[in-house]
């Protein structure tokens, strides 16, 4: 969606420089949530959680969010949101192992190594979670705490993110997972709001949209191979109202002005 971006932070590398006392802003929200998550998940990989699971998860979160919580919108807004999280998530829990569900990892890194034209590129990801189904098979869960993507942006390749996490689990690429058979890529959304969480399965056909992916990988790695490639802002501009971090660098407001919804 944005190479630029990818040329500011991976080759330029550019940061933002935070503002002074300002509050977490929302990657470091949902980091956070996932730690918590992480911590209680790995506490209590298997079989029935504990009577106490809901203040075990609290207590979780309470020691991730120490450092964060004097900011009055943490302590106004987003804690309160973990609360009504965990009391979800507990019950999500119960619900999935009591149907046969065992989560084999989460936060598992993988690698796989891909040969084009002479050329190595290390694909890698950090996998939210990963849970084994009664039939056997796997099924990649990422969590999210904004908007989910849909199944056609999946499709499209405009967030291809799930389908080469099924790629690299596929090839043997993350360590103690001997299971291959991905069957389901699942979204888990962790909101905190009226509807605390919510679970998204891909209605997808998921061999070809795996298939389609790595396709679309080897079309990027070839075209980026060239030095004549330029590294466009917004090639594909899916949300124009997003504001990305290096969109001042790119004079995206000038040369977008008139052209989405302004006038010339």
């Amino acid at each position: 969606r944005d190479p630029y971006s990818i040329f500011a932070k991976e080759i330029l590398k550019l940061a933002p420089i935070d503002p002074l006392d300002a509050d977490p802003g929302t990657a470091e929200r949902g980091l956070l949530i996932h730690k918590a998550i992480e911590i209680f998940t790995k506490a209590f990989p298997k079989g029935k959680l504990p009577d106490d699971a809901y203040e075990q998860l609290v207590l979780i979160g309470n020691n991730v969010f120490q450092n964060v919580i004097a900011y009055p919108g943490i302590a106004a807004f987003w804690w309160p949101r973990f609360l009504r999280i965990a009391e979800w998530f507990v019950e999500f829990e119960n619900e999935r192992r009591a149907d046969g569900v065992v989560c084999i990892g989460a936060e598992l890194k993988g690698n796989l190594s891909i040969v084009l034209d002479g050329f190595s590129f290390n694909l890698s990801a950090r996998v939210d979670r990963i849970d084994c189904l009664p039939d056997g098979s796997i099924s990649i869960v990422d969590y999210k705490t904004g908007v989910l993507p849909t199944s056609k942006q999946v499709e499209s390749g405009l967030t291809p993110q799930l389908p080469l996490e099924a790629l690299i689990i596929e090839g043997g690429g993350i360590f103690g997972v001997t299971k291959k058979n991905v069957s389901k890529l699942e979204y888990i959304r962790l909101s905190g709001a009226r509807l605390p969480g919510e679970v998204k399965l891909l209605n997808l056909n998921l061999e070809q949209v795996v298939k389609e992916s790595l396709a679309g990988l080897f079309r990027l790695i070839q075209r980026f191979s060239l030095e004549s490639t330029p590294y466009l802002s917004r090639p594909r501009p899916q949300f124009k109202s997003r504001v990305g971090t290096y969109d001042h660098l790119a004079r995206v407001k000038e040369w977008s002005y008139g052209k989405f919804g302004g006038t010339e």
